[in-house]
């Protein structure tokens, strides 16, 4: 169990920023508390010297884009705190190192310092604020703290270590709790949170709007977006609002949503499932090296560890609620499914009604001199195509069951309508598949891990009686 805290390391008033760096690092690097010093790692960088090349690096960055820093950041620090006992010190830097890669994304250097001076072991991660190439700053984008905490948990996760009840970002963040009588600001906020947090949470920033409203706030457009709830005498702008719940981080959250927390793929390309399922390693090493094996294993457990986390982040506590919930979820994708259909069958129907109407009416003074002329066969040899042409038209309208033909411009109108429906149904159908292929994987991939339980039991208990014969 890991809780985590991203902080922005500024400058101190009335010191350099060589001497700030320096005095950052050391504290993390103190080797009182790092036990001499073993208990520290670093990533593009030495230890000894980190603070210098930190510096180094800005100076890169200033050489290459021709701009001096805008901000007084000059790192960041993630602090990282297990539970006392369920860790080593060792295990601890490790899992440091590897949160801080994933969330760099390698593009930063930094330096990972265990403390073991409280009785919790904690790590702190300080890493550049500017990248190793010397072309971009870390931009800390709304709710980093939420993603840097969700990847803290699959990371432990990942190392069968447990994970801690989250507490709303608000509080966390603030650690501070909402007074007796809330303001209508600190409502306001307060649902944002609720809409952000929700399962699943919003897209985008119109999607987010949308649930606004669902909640019962009246949302006026313009140059600012303002927005009044239940209780409120008049609209009250966005930007009124604390700076993390403001339209612009509102909209910086979303797009940062796609790249950093939940990533998409362009709608050129077909999206990618959060969760895969697990790999047979025993049948693939028929045709595999060992090699493969490890890979396989690997693989396997962070694909177990994402589908425990996605249990947990939709509020499923047992696999008795995930069959329940998945058979109301394959209900309404065949109920979408159908609907598509049927609209498809209605569409096929018009075109082809359309096209016989367009038939009959063409050919329909043809046809009645043909029958004035008593049906004559002369006559009819001169004008067969015309002649067939209504004949089959008027078939069509017997078995269609078309009594009287309507007017094209109806069934034009119709026609828009059906395609209209077909679309919005079709799109939330495409969705509701993905999703119930994305519970699926996770209902089979929780129900493999059941089964290696029991499987692990049921050795165990063979074992035990054949000692005890």
């Amino acid at each position: 169990m890991a809780a985590t805290r991203l902080i922005a390391l500024h400058v101190n008033k009335g010191r350099s920023v060589a001497a700030c760096l320096e005095a950052r690092t050391d504290y993390a690097k103190n080797p009182e508390k790092t036990e001499k010093g073993d208990l520290v790692t670093s990533y593009e960088c030495d230890p000894v010297t980190v603070d210098e090349e930190f510096l180094l690096t800005k100076r890169k960055y200033q050489q290459i884009t021709g701009r001096t820093q805008s901000s007084d950041v000059i790192a960041y620090q993630i602090r990282q705190s297990f539970k006392p006992g369920e860790i080593t010190a060792e295990d601890a830097n490790r899992i440091g190192y590897e949160l801080a890669l994933r969330f760099t994304k390698g593009r930063y250097a930094f330096i990972v310092a265990t403390h073991t001076d409280r009785a919790h072991i904690h790590n702190h991660i300080i890493f550049n604020s500017t990248a190793l190439d010397g072309t971009r700053k870390f931009k800390d984008f709304h709710l980093s703290g939420i993603a840097l905490q969700r990847l803290s948990d699959m990371v432990c996760l990942e190392h069968n270590l447990s994970v801690i009840e989250r507490k709303p970002y608000r509080e966390r963040q603030k650690r501070t709790s909402y007074p007796k009588r809330e303001t209508v600001r600190e409502r306001i906020c307060r649902d944002i949170d609720q809409i952000l947090s929700s399962s699943p949470p919003p897209k985008d920033f119109d999607e987010f709007l949308q649930k606004l409203q669902d909640a019962g706030y009246e949302i006026k457009r313009g140059k600012k977006i303002s927005i009044k709830g239940k209780g409120q005498e008049r609209f009250i702008r966005l930007s009124s609002l604390p700076e993390d719940y403001r339209e612009e981080a509102l909209r910086t959250f979303f797009e940062n949503l796609g790249s950093r927390r939940f990533p998409e793929r362009s709608r050129k390309t077909k999206s990618k499932s959060r969760v895969s399922l697990l790999i047979d390693v025993q049948e693939k090493l028929q045709t595999k090296g060992p090699g493969y094996a490890r890979w396989a294993k690997v693989h396997n457990l962070k694909e177990m560890s994402k589908s425990l986390l996605f249990l947990r982040e939709h509020g499923f506590e047992n696999l008795e609620q995930l069959d329940a919930f998945l058979t109301e979820k394959t209900a309404k994708r065949d109920e979408l499914l159908a609907s598509v259909r049927e609209s498809e069958k209605r569409i096929t129907e018009i075109a082809a009604l359309r096209k016989h109407i367009f038939n009959y009416s063409n050919t329909r003074a043809t046809y009645e001199a043909y029958r004035k002329a008593g049906y004559s066969r002369k006559f009819f040899e001169s004008h067969r195509e015309e002649i067939t042409i209504h004949k089959a038209a008027k078939k069509a309208f017997d078995e269609l069951g078309v009594k009287r033909i309507p007017k094209v411009k109806d069934l034009n109108a119709e026609y828009a309508a059906l395609m209209a429906a077909k679309k919005q149904a079709f799109a939330e159908y495409r969705q509701a598949r993905d999703e119930v292929k994305e519970y699926l994987i996770v209902q089979e991939n929780i129900a493999s891990l059941y089964d290696a339980e029991q499987k692990e039991k049921d050795a165990d208990r063979r074992r035990q009686q054949e000692q005890e014969r």
